[in-house]
């Protein structure tokens, strides 16, 4: 007696745990699993562009012209491999996933399915290593917040139904994990997630977003140690006056320099050649292998210092241990470009902060007052805001790249002059992007049977009344009219529902045609005696409405005796063949019931759609609900 009790305890235990571990797991397990693995692609995927740039540099070393031919027939190669095996991870990777974020509908739709799939991951990092073998300038900040998103958003798979919602913090999550990664700046991952990714950030998905960055974060830290990106600087004994100077000159030149190369990029019919535009649109693999060789030229030109993200080069300058030229920033900006026109794979986040920091060993070429390392400071984190036109992102992301805390307030003065002078220049550079990719991922769909909109076009007015036709008991010549009535049905604007209408109330025609059906009527009483009215044209006369109603449905159903007179209406059947004559000379009492057998299979519908709407519910109450996942993070 004892062992089937004790089994059944057991078992009862058993399930219990069963249960609780399956709600930990996808309550925390699936968002910890996704986190630790993004940390550790971000980690292998820096390493691996790491290793391909000094490749590259020991090549070159070895073979000062080899450029010239490796990098155009890289760029050719990456082209012809990104259009025709892994459309969608071209160029930076934010501005798919700010367009995968701002899907709206009840699942995140089609754009995060196309532009988030683990074939895009892999794609995304080969590509990008290729680009950076052979000298391309691009970082990998862009790629790995779409690496990340991606990887996030493939975790909803373990989910038994994952929501709208759920898909989209997870994209986000991963998005800010990705970034904090790769530049070992939490905090800018968070305020990334926040300024630029989502403008509407729900309080619930900060939850996630933090224990997400934390997961990725301690995995990078562990891999690689705890470190600046581009080191540690000490703010000089500028004064007052002197810093005030450089943040009004380093916000007002980083931004129109800034927002120039954002205004080249999305306007390039307005300054590139025809010949090279045709070039781009039906020659894209040439195109690519063109800007290849423009890239190489200037690299070779500039002694190898624009090849790459320019890491070495900016890290140099705020050292003191490297110096460069003042033409290297627009010898720099001219390469980026170059590198990103063709749609290689890489991102601009770090050649951007290159940039920048050219541009400050410039205006200390300029001003020799003022310190190296402030205003190198101060422009990269300008020209970055101008670029992407976050100030917050900028200053927090350069802030702790350097560790400059003791900067912060002139780090955000810079930051948030260049983003408002970038904008007289053109709009926001992710923001741009990712509306023209979100355009072109809704293709329009062919016409379906849906309601004609209130200014739709004739065409679909005539086909949804043709098949409707097809439907009734009606022959199919009597839908045939002009264009000026269906003109007529759509600026009127009918009834939503004209069929239900017509189909229980036969008392409609009357309504319809009072003055008609009572000056009938006076004549039949004048004319005929009471045995005769059952002859008398008088049930004609109802029919006539009723069959003038159900074309109604199909022509104009807001023609009445005001404004088309009887005998404008007469002539209709004379001008019918003979099939469509049938329906009037019959007993008033047939053409009734064709209405009311189509209401039939209109009403099976509805009523099955209200059993699943209230079915919906039990179902969701026996599986786990994933509107509450996170909710208490």
């Amino acid at each position: 007696m004892r062992e089937p009790a004790v089994k059944r305890v057991l078992a009862s235990v058993h399930g219990h745990t069963r249960r609780h571990a399956r709600r930990l797991w996808l309550q925390y397990g699936i968002l910890w699993t996704g986190a630790v693995l993004t940390g550790l692609v971000a980690v292998f995927y820096a390493r691996l562009i790491d290793f391909g740039f000094d490749l590259f540099r020991r090549m070159q070393g070895e073979y000062r012209l080899l450029p010239l031919v490796l990098t155009p027939a890289a760029g050719a190669l990456c082209v012809w491999l990104t259009r025709k095996y892994f459309p969608g991870a071209e160029g930076s990777g934010i501005p798919q996933v700010i367009a995968s974020l701002g899907e709206q509908g009840e699942r995140t739709s089609r754009l995060a399915a196309a532009l988030l799939t683990l074939r895009i991951v892999v794609g995304k990092i080969g590509l990008s290593f290729l680009a950076i073998l052979s000298g391309f300038t691009i970082g990998r900040e862009g790629p790995t917040v779409q690496v990340g998103a991606a990887l996030m958003y493939n975790m909803r798979r373990f989910y038994p139904r994952p929501s709208a919602i759920l898909e989209k913090r997870l994209i986000l999550a991963g998005a800010a994990a990705g970034l904090a990664a790769a530049f070992n700046t939490p905090l800018a991952g968070i305020v990334f997630a926040i300024e630029e990714l989502s403008r509407s950030f729900e309080q619930r998905a900060s939850g996630v977003v933090i224990t997400t960055i934390i997961f990725a974060g301690v995995v990078a830290l562990g891999l690689t140690g705890n470190y600046t990106y581009f080191g540690t600087i000490t703010a000089g004994s500028d004064s007052a006056r002197e810093v005030i100077v450089s943040v009004i000159l380093c916000g007002l030149l980083m931004g129109a320099a800034g927002g120039s190369f954002c205004w080249l990029l999305l306007n390039t019919p307005k300054w590139i050649p025809a010949p090279l535009l045709n070039l781009r649109s039906q020659r894209p693999v040439a195109f690519g292998a063109l800007c290849g060789l423009l890239v190489a030229v200037i690299g070779v030109t500039a002694g190898g210092a624009t090849f790459g993200s320019g890491y070495v080069e900016a890290k140099g300058l705020l050292t003191g241990q490297q110096e460069l030229s003042g033409m290297y920033p627009l010898a720099k900006l001219a390469s980026m470009v170059g590198s990103y026109l063709p749609g290689i794979p890489g991102g601009i986040f770090a050649p951007s902060l290159s940039i920048g920091a050219g541009f400050g060993n410039l205006l200390h070429m300029l001003f020799g007052d003022i310190s190296l390392q402030v205003l190198i400071a101060l422009a990269m984190v300008g020209y970055l805001a101008a670029v992407t036109q976050s100030p917050i992102t900028s200053f927090v992301i350069v802030m702790e790249m350097i560790n400059g805390h003791a900067l912060v307030i002139s780090l955000m003065a810079t930051a948030l002059l260049a983003s408002r002078v970038s904008r007289f220049f053109a709009p926001p550079l992710y923001e741009a992007l990712s509306e023209r990719y979100a355009h072109g991922g809704h293709k329009p769909q062919p016409a379906q049977a849906d309601p004609v909109p209130e200014s739709g076009p004739v065409e679909h007015a005539a086909a949804s009344a043709s098949t409707m036709a097809s439907t009734t008991a009606a022959p199919a010549e009597v839908p045939g009219q002009s264009a000026a009535d269906v003109k007529v049905e759509i600026d009127r604007g009918p009834e939503p529902e004209p069929l239900q209408q017509v189909q229980p109330a036969p008392e409609q025609p009357d309504v319809a045609e009072p003055s008609a059906v009572q000056q009938q009527a006076a004549d039949a009483q004048q004319a005929a005696p009471l045995a005769d009215e059952a002859a008398a044209p008088t049930p004609k006369a109802k029919s006539r409405p009723a069959r003038k109603r159900a074309v109604a449905v199909f022509e104009d159903p807001a023609v009445t005796t005001e404004r088309a007179p009887p005998q404008a209406v007469e002539p209709e059947p004379a001008a019918l063949p003979e099939a469509a004559v049938v329906p009037e000379l019959q007993a008033p009492v047939e053409p009734q019931p064709a209405p009311s057998e189509q209401a039939e299979p209109q009403a099976e519908p509805a009523v099955s759609a209200a059993q699943e709407a209230a079915e919906a519910p039990k179902k969701s109450k026996r599986s786990y609900r994933q509107t509450d996942l996170f909710d208490g993070m």
